[in-house]
């Protein structure tokens, strides 16, 4: 059962799924169409628990784009509402299905840790104290009401190495010539490809995994280092400073903490634990599955 089926890593997910013959059944947002949708949020009515009787897993992955900029206080609640009220949907299905539910995989992100530079982050750090970390504290006690008869695990995934995920403002700036350091250029950003994202949520799925689970890559990079394998990439130059002053004047204070000025060095620890090991290890190796090499 997946809800946000239609988004990034949604429609990868069930593409990958039922890719292996397992069958997916989708939450969406307006009348089911075919056999494997099932129409919810639509109006104030609750989501039926029996709609999720039978399945192995539930996996949540509604919200609004955090790419959508400025953030104006409308746009802040549509990020709370977006992701808060289909996750206590979900929840309080879960909970009333009781030992018969199934596991409830929910998405949060790495701005959980609001930002923290010069410290290595795992599932055990503490919350940050920016907009986007308060939103992913409530996120998750959403999640967390499912209760305890079944198991819950929280996503906390690192911004998408894809044309239509981090990469997407940076495509045009880099085709222009005009991509450079955005602040000081140094900030560590978590990052992880498709491909990855796609196979640590089923990966979270499969081995029991629960509570909170990073899904960034294994290795460090810089805001520098994933700007620059873009430009290498694209043969473009790398060259022109967004000063961080005026990334703020345009986008606003928030949402500059949030994308594109915070230091997040995020371990993947739960990850690695468990035994899984990604396909791109370096935010290089995930730009270049990403972006076609110019010819």
């Amino acid at each position: 059962m997946v809800a946000g089926s239609t988004g990034l890593i949604g429609s990868a997910l069930v593409d990958s799924l039922r890719a292996d013959g397992v069958e997916v059944t989708r939450l969406v947002r307006r009348p089911a169409e075919t056999p494997d949708e099932v129409e919810w949020l639509t109006d104030a009515s609750p989501l039926d628990p029996a709609v999720l009787d039978g399945a192995d897993a539930v996996v949540g992955l509604n919200g609004a784009t955090i790419g959508r900029f400025p953030w104006t206080a409308r746009y802040k609640n549509t990020l709370l509402w977006s992701r808060v009220t289909p996750t206590q949907a979900i929840a309080r299905a879960v909970r009333e299905l009781g030992t018969d539910a199934p596991a409830f995989v929910s998405a949060s992100a790495v701005g959980y840790y609001g930002t923290a530079p010069g410290r290595r982050l795992d599932e055990r750090s503490p919350r940050g104290e920016t907009f986007l970390a308060d939103l992913c504290g409530e996120w998750e006690t959403a999640a967390r009401a499912a209760g305890d008869s079944t198991r819950v695990a929280m996503l906390r995934t690192a911004p998408i190495v894809h044309a239509d995920g981090v990469l997407k403002p940076l495509l045009l700036l880099t085709k222009l010539g005009v991509s450079g350091p955005i602040g000081r250029g140094t900030q560590v950003w978590p990052w992880i490809s498709l491909d990855d994202e796609v196979r640590a949520i089923r990966h979270v799925i499969d081995s029991d995994l629960e509570g909170p689970v990073n899904l960034a890559g294994p290795t460090r990079a810089t805001a520098n280092d994933l700007g620059f394998a873009l430009a290498v990439r694209m043969n473009r130059p790398f060259l022109l400073r967004a000063p961080e002053w005026a990334v703020r004047l345009v986008l606003g204070g928030d949402a500059t903490e949030a994308v594109l000025t915070a230091d997040l060095d995020v371990e993947p620890a739960v990850l690695e634990a468990s035994g899984f090991s990604f396909l791109h290890a370096t935010a290089e190796e995930a730009v270049a599955a990403a972006v076609p090499a110019a010819d």
